[in-house]
Order: C-alpha cells, then sequence, then structure tokens
C-alpha cells in the first residue's frame, strides 16, 4: 500500500502546476531514493522509476534542471533516471555529465554519438574520462571537444589515440600546447611532434630566406632534439632507442668498439666480406655511415649499386676499395649472386660521375630521423595540395 500511496501523491504533485507545487515535486523526487527514507522492494523500486520518468519529461526545463543539479552528485539514484537526465538538454544533462558517477561508460558513448556537440564537450571534462569515451570523443571528430578532451589531465587516453592526434595535431594548431602538458605522453610522440613543427618552420624559412637547405636541416634536427628532451620525462627512453635498430647484438658491439679505437677503416669492410661475416660487415659500415641498419641492408644490396656508390663516396673510399666491397657485396644479396660485367661497368661510370661533396651532402640527409624526412614530405605534399586547389 504504501508504494502507491507515494505514486499517488507523485501524481497528485506532477497535476499542480503552482510554484508551490513544483517544489513540492522536486522535493519529493530527490528524496524518494535516499537512504534515509523507506527502503523499496525491487519491483516497487522499479515500478517508481518507471513513474518517476514520465513524470520528468513532463515538467519543464527549469524544474528538471534543479532536479538533475541535486541528483548529480548522488549514488543513490536509480541508473534510468540519470541516464535520461544524463539524455536531456544540455542545461539539464549538464550536472549529470559533468559529475555523476553512475553513467557507465556505455552511456557515455552513446550520448557522444547521439547527442549534441555540447553533449560532447561536458562528457571531455568529467572527473573521470576513460580510453573507450575517449575514443569516441576523438572519432566525433570536433577540434573543440578534442582540446577539452586534451586539456583534462583526468582523461585516460590510449597511446594508439594519442599517436593518432600528434598526426593531426601537424594540421590543427590547438592540440600543439595540450598535447605537450599532456604527463602521458611519450618521449617518441613528443619528439615526433617537434619534427612535424621543424617541418614546417624549414619550408617557410627556405620560401623566405637564402639559405643552404641541408645546414637548415642540421640546426632544425639540433633544435628539435634539445626540445624534445625538454618535453620528454625525465625516464623516457633515450633517443638512440626510438629508430628500431638493433642495439645489442655483437656485431654491432664489436663494430661500436672498433669505431671507438679508431681501428674501423674500408679495408675491414673488405676483409668482413671475403670471411664471408655479413652482419660484421653491416655493423661496421653503419658506424662508418652513420645510418641505420635497415638503410644499409637496403643501400648496399639494392640492384643498380647506386646508393653503395653514394654512401662510398662519401666516404672517400677508392675506386679499388669501392670495386672490391661491391663484388663481394653482391654474395649477400638474395637470389642471382652474379654480377654482370655491364652491371660492374656501370657502377664504376657512377663511381667516377659522383662528387665527394654531393655524396656527403646526400648521406647526412639518409642519417636524418626517418620521422623527420616522414614529416617534410608530409609538409610539401600538403603545400602542392594547396597549391593544386
Amino acid at each position: 500500500m504504501g508504494v502507491h500511496r507515494d505514486l499517488d501523491q507523485l501524481l497528485s504533485l506532477a497535476r499542480d502546476k503552482s510554484t508551490q507545487g513544483r517544489r513540492r515535486l522536486l522535493d519529493t523526487v530527490t528524496d524518494l531514493f535516499s537512504e534515509d527514507g523507506r527502503v523499496l522492494n525491487e519491483r516497487e523500486r522499479a515500478l517508481m522509476t518507471d513513474i518517476l520518468c514520465k513524470l520528468i519529461r513532463d515538467v519543464e526545463m527549469r524544474v528538471r534542471r534543479e532536479l538533475s543539479e541535486r541528483l548529480a552528485l548522488r549514488t543513490d539514484v536509480p541508473h534510468d533516471v540519470i541516464k535520461m537526465l544524463a539524455n536531456d538538454e544540455i542545461e539539464v544533462a549538464r550536472p549529470i555529465l559533468l559529475s555523476s558517477c553512475l553513467l557507465r561508460d556505455i552511456d557515455l558513448v552513446e550520448i557522444v554519438r547521439h547527442r549534441s556537440q555540447q553533449h560532447q564537450l561536458t562528457i571531455a571534462m568529467r572527473r573521470e574520462v576513460s580510453e573507450q569515451v575517449s575514443d569516441a570523443l576523438v572519432e566525433a571528430g570536433n577540434s573543440d571537444v578534442v582540446k577539452a578532451l586534451l586539456d583534462n589531465p583526468n582523461a585516460r587516453i590510449s597511446e594508439a589515440t594519442l599517436e593518432y592526434l600528434v598526426e593531426e595535431s601537424r594540421r590543427v594548431d590547438s592540440y600543439q600546447e595540450p598535447l605537450v602538458r599532456r604527463a602521458d605522453l611519450s618521449p617518441q610522440l613528443a619528439r615526433r611532434m617537434c619534427l612535424w613543427v621543424g617541418a614546417a618552420l624549414r619550408s617557410y624559412v627556405l620560401d623566405h630566406f637564402d639559405i643552404d637547405p641541408t645546414e637548415l636541416d642540421d640546426l632544425l634536427e639540433e633544435v628539435t632534439a634539445t626540445a624534445a628532451e625538454v618535453m620528454a620525462p625525465a625516464d623516457g627512453v633515450a633517443p638512440a632507442e626510438t629508430a628500431g635498430e638493433p642495439s645489442d647484438d655483437a656485431a654491432a658491439r664489436l663494430a661500436q668498439r672498433l669505431a671507438g679505437e679508431e681501428r674501423l677503416t674500408p679495408e675491414m669492410l673488405v676483409k668482413a666480406l671475403r670471411q664471408g661475416e655479413i652482419a660484421l660487415f653491416e655493423a661496421m659500415f653503419a658506424q662508418l655511415t652513420g645510418l641505420r641498419r635497415r638503410l644499409v641492408g637496403r643501400l648496399v644490396y639494392e640492384p643498380g649499386g647506386e646508393g653503395l656508390v653514394i654512401a662510398c663516396r662519401a666516404l672517400q673510399v677508392d675506386k679499388p676499395t669501392f670495386t672490391s666491397i661491391f663484388l663481394l657485396s653482391r654474395k649477400g644479396r638474395p637470389g642471382d649472386q652474379v654480377v654482370d660485367p655491364r652491371e660492374l661497368s656501370r657502377v664504376i661510370a657512377l663511381y667516377d660521375r659522383v662528387k665527394p661533396e654531393a655524396a656527403q651532402q646526400v648521406l647526412r640527409r639518409w642519417r636524418r630521423n626517418p620521422e623527420y624526412l616522414y614529416a617534410l614530405k608530409r609538409v610539401e605534399e600538403g603545400r602542392l595540395t594547396q597549391a593544386a586547389g
């Protein structure tokens, strides 16, 4: 009988349009599920919740807004009531979206996908935002919402989503500052951001000033590396570990030691190849050129030998030693290892044409961070696209 009396009272109050009636309805709904009130069983609670939802939809926004403010911090409110208020107009939904711990991730994701931008913005500023909800907010694609999410230090954002946002920061300037202030931005992503900024600055400088591109690249890489160290956490990964290259194998350690003792010479490259020590040859070649092992593999074994010519000319390897390196390195490539005499003639002719100074400039470019080179390429592609448009 008690629950029926409560329902009758609610219905009576819902019909009372006076200010006093609205206030009594608000007070009754607020206290209905309080721990201080009478305990309802599951059936009564479900029935009461259903009636409440229907009543709340019918009352004016001012009453719904005040009810939302009263219930936002409570934990004894039925989930359906909270969910209904969270899906209301933003004036009503805002307190619930900001503060209610009763909303589940699935509720928030649905609101992100089906309600307004203001709903998304409010969710981005919640005290806690899960990775699942952050992903939904980013997928919604509104830059103001994403910025609010990045500004929220309590929002958890997955590494993959942060990586995407770092890429997007190349074209959305408003992402850059909140990204670099995030404690969860990895050293690798911090460096990538610096490289994007450096690549964009490079294009501007080359367009407006008479400066050698290689010298500018050297300067920008030095500046961006310093900036990345400042941005990255103190216990971050060392820059040498970010290239994805092996640094702990025996060949690399031996090559590094020989270089440190100043005993690494082009003649030792030939000796390693003659003894079939391909891994050692690659490690020593990487030490001499300053190139990544993966890139060394491509340059040394590519058809035509152009990359090997440029690297050896940059190191000022003499022609007989280069010829030995070229012929012996063919044995390390997959497939046919026989050298066509015409191929050797073409390579020797190319060796004669390439000047050491020009080769050294190319080698300096190859040494650069591959992400920086990629950033330069993307910036240039963007400029070409704008010019074509």
